[in-house]
């Protein structure tokens, strides 16, 4: 495999298109946003429309941002199903819920396209280490053929299972993530009230029972997407018949803690 395609460079895809190059791939990108192009060229990427990544690639990550999109880059009109070239592995990296990817993966066998679930964890700045965690979902012999590219911009992959479960998975580490850091900001904000130094306290918790990835990375979180992913999660215990009640509370939580997050004086008033 030496033609890698990249669709959507954004926070997460444009390191990714580095790390790629610098293992020896050729990285093919399809970006809407004309702003990045030269980003992308500095990081030995070529800017193509989407429909000559599709013919040219041989493996394509798909890397926007929501559900939606990446149902019209798959089945809408021009789309991967009719673009991509015969054999080719399609390894969607953006969110989505897991019942989705078997469909996708369905509609791709009917194409001779090979469709499965590629997600990361550990968030951006691990995006541009190329640290980042894979979970692939997926026949075995075909996660041996990604694992090269894989390793190219993670240090850890992660085989889960068959098509959905690297979403599945994905949406488990998520949905600890969030709770962990809406209970890091809620502990930090009490202690605050009784005038302890947070600094100190935060680095002994980390060596303590109470350390947690959210408090390591503590300042770092956008949280853009946990609406996304809390959503993904509370749809997937409504079908699956279970009661999640803290989720459904770390959801709301969420809503409101996204535009003043890490503002402890603010938080709970």
């Amino acid at each position: 495999m030496q033609t890698i395609g990249v669709i959507g460079a954004g926070r997460m895809g444009m390191p990714i298109v580095g790390h790629l190059n610098r293992a020896g791939f050729r990285v093919v990108v399809a970006e809407r946003d004309s702003g990045r192009l030269g980003d992308i060229k500095e990081r030995g990427g070529q800017c193509l429309e989407l429909a000559e990544v599709a013919s040219q690639a041989e493996v394509i990550l798909i890397c926007v941002g929501y559900e939606h999109e990446v149902r019209e880059l798959i089945c809408g009109p021009g789309g991967l199903l009719e673009a991509a070239r015969p054999g080719s592995i399609i390894a969607v990296m953006s969110t989505t819920h897991p019942k989705s990817m078997v469909e996708f993966a369905r509609l791709g066998e009917e194409r001779d396209l090979i469709i499965l679930d590629s997600t990361v964890c550990r968030g951006a700045w691990a995006a541009d280490e190329g640290t980042l965690l894979s979970f692939v979902g997926g026949d075995e012999h075909i996660v041996e053929r990604l694992e090269p590219i894989m390793r190219a911009y993670s240090s850890d992959v992660v085989h889960t299972g068959g098509v959905g479960t690297a979403q599945a998975s994905r949406a488990a580490n998520n949905q600890i993530l969030w709770a962990c850091l809406v209970a890091n900001h809620e502990a930090l904000a009490l202690a605050q009230t009784y005038d302890v130094n947070i600094v100190a306290l935060r680095q002994a918790l980390l060596s303590s029972s109470a350390t947690n990835g959210a408090l390591a990375a503590w300042g770092k979180q956008t949280m853009a997407w946990a609406e996304d992913d809390m959503a993904i999660v509370s749809e997937m215990a409504v079908e699956s018949g279970l009661s999640l009640p803290q989720s459904g509370v770390v959801r709301e939580v969420c809503r409101a803690l996204k535009p003043r997050r890490y503002r402890l004086d603010e938080y709970g008033r």
